[in-house]
């Protein structure tokens, strides 16, 4: 029997984009043989649609916004709509796994998550804590400061706050972490919206552009170190991918050279000593614990020139494109696109028949 994959992609978030270019990349890959794949996507009013089964890839992004072929549904009625699993009849248009391809708010930080907990449906990837956690990088730092993991200092501000107090603000920032230092929304991924600021001019400037894609902003200073990348996959007992490095062509690694350059280097394996690695890799196993991650993440570190490893974030949603590091470091390990997908498939399952042993009733 194959499974019914339902793809959900898009999203009412500043990484529709990239959402939609995971998408294609993921249905590129998709065994036709093992996989239905039904396309349900979200359009960045926040409107749902549900396209027909796919026979095969999607040459066009745009082809993937169901316009011409798309049904509206109400997400607050998925098991009528979308998900007849969630009833007690099974249906032709039953989904047996719902992959989340969601980056950024209202996607890949719990609040889908919570929505397909809520209609016991499983899908693939972080459950809701992680999902929010991860997402929040304040709450992720404050996290990982709990269990004991080196990180750069910071400093966070929400908007209401900042509008008050500008420039003692500006000046704590400059006496608690100087320059270089990162100025990021705390709710966002694929490098939107974060500045690196050089000086006051730069810092002032950064502050604005960060509240306009959040409500609270996150302050680091600039660590000097070679950027490097690991995956994580698993549930209960995560293992960990080969490492990669990072090497961009710009100050640093942003939204354009990720998505849209395709001309950074990537270096897979990184050149890193195997004392290195154990320590990345222990520190990668000891992040994804502490946010009881579930599935995969993408954990980002930086290395300094002594050794030391010093954690950034890890991403609860790491994309599929092909410039993306994720599936290219598991590559290198041994596990190729498409089985990554099925393991990931099979994670989600796990973890879903894990949860109906869990009593609830008393």
């Amino acid at each position: 029997m194959k499974i019914k994959l339902g793809l959900l992609y898009g999203g009412k978030s500043a990484e529709h984009k990239v959402s939609l270019q995971t998408a294609r990349a993921v249905i590129k890959a998709l065994d036709l043989s093992k996989f239905e794949i039904h396309p349900i996507y979200i359009s960045e009013n926040g409107e749902w649609k549900r396209g027909n089964q796919l026979e095969g890839p999607v040459e066009e992004v745009e082809t993937l916004k169901l316009q011409e072929t798309g049904n509206v549904v109400s997400p607050v009625a998925l098991n009528h709509e979308i998900f007849p699993t969630a009833s007690n009849e099974q249906t032709n248009d039953a989904i047996d796994v719902i992959f989340p391809l969601l980056h950024g708010p209202n996607g890949e930080d719990g609040t889908v998550q919570g929505l397909l907990e809520l209609m016991n449906i499983p899908y693939v990837g972080n459950g809701v804590l992680a999902s929010a956690a991860g997402m929040d990088k304040v709450i992720m730092k404050n996290i990982f400061a709990q269990a004991g993991i080196a990180q750069a200092r910071y400093v966070s501000y929400i908007r209401s706050e900042w509008e008050k107090a500008k420039e003692d603000i500006y000046e704590k920032v400059e006496a608690d972490l100087g320059y270089p230092c990162f100025v990021k929304p705390a709710n966002l991924g694929s490098s939107v919206g974060i500045s690196k600021c050089k000086d006051r001019a730069s810092l002032e400037a950064a502050f604005y552009e960060a509240f306009t894609y959040d409500r609270k902003v996150i302050v680091e200073e600039g660590i000097v170190g070679r950027e490097i990348e690991i995956g994580v996959l698993g549930n209960d007992e995560p293992t960990c991918s080969v490492v990669g490095e990072i090497k961009p062509k710009k100050d640093f690694y942003d939204y354009k050279a990720k998505y849209e350059d395709g001309d950074t280097g990537l270096i897979i394996p990184a050149d890193i000593t195997e004392d290195e690695y154990n320590k990345i890799k222990e520190v990668a196993i000891k992040s994804f614990k502490a946010l009881d991650c579930s599935g995969l993440v993408r954990a980002d570190f930086f290395l300094t020139e002594n050794g030391e490893v010093i954690m950034n974030e890890v991403n609860t949603m790491p994309g599929f494109t092909p410039f993306s590091m994720f599936p290219l470091l598991w590559q290198e390990a041994g596990v190729s696109y498409p089985e990554l997908i099925e393991k990931l498939v099979s994670l989600a399952i796990e973890r879903h028949q894990e949860k109906q042993k869990i009593k609830h009733t008393f």
